[in-house]
């Protein structure tokens, strides 16, 4: 009798064998089916984490130019430049450090009351206006990812400031 059960154990671990046999293809067949699917998901996500960070580096490089150019710069060495020269040339340092070519950044300095004409910063006639920073940088700049030029579009950042340049009476 004791040799009628180890036959029947045999039977039963063969078939045990056959059915893992099986199952382990199926299982190569779900991931076969899910494994592109998942790994579209997982670049998607990289790829979105790049532009929203892309985003909040556009957004601080145009507060910080901006941040500069509401300060009093009357002790301020420019090295030659004026100050909208001196601010284009910070916000492009700024995203540049952050791996964005400078050559692909625009940077633009508007009248926050009339947004077609420029504003001169240091113009005394724009003293305590307000003015718009603008910076715009191709998406195709930022993207981990190759990107066709017609779907190309671009990433913006503005903020709005005053011009701090005031004559300060005692």
């Amino acid at each position: 009798m004791r040799m009628i059960v180890n036959q029947k154990r045999r039977t039963t671990l063969c078939r045990d064998d056959r059915r893992r046999g099986n199952r382990l293809g199926a299982v190569a067949v779900e991931f076969a089916v899910v494994a592109p699917m998942l790994l579209s998901i997982v670049v998607g996500l990289i790829e979105l984490s790049r532009v929203y960070d892309a985003q909040n580096m556009l957004e601080a490089a145009a507060r910080e130019g901006a941040r500069f150019a509401a300060m009093d710069r009357s002790d301020m060495d420019l090295n030659g430049l004026s100050a909208n020269q001196k601010m284009e040339q910070d916000v492009k340092n700024f995203l540049a450090s952050s791996g964005i070519p400078s050559s692909a950044i625009q940077v633009t300095i508007r009248d926050s009351e009339n947004p077609s004409l420029g504003f001169d910063l240091d113009d005394p006639a724009n003293d305590l206006r307000l003015f718009e920073v603008q910076v715009d940088v191709p998406y195709s700049e930022v993207s981990y990812t190759p990107v066709d030029p017609d779907d190309d579009y671009g990433l913006s950042a503005s903020v709005t400031f005053r011009n701090g340049r005031a004559t300060l009476s005692q």
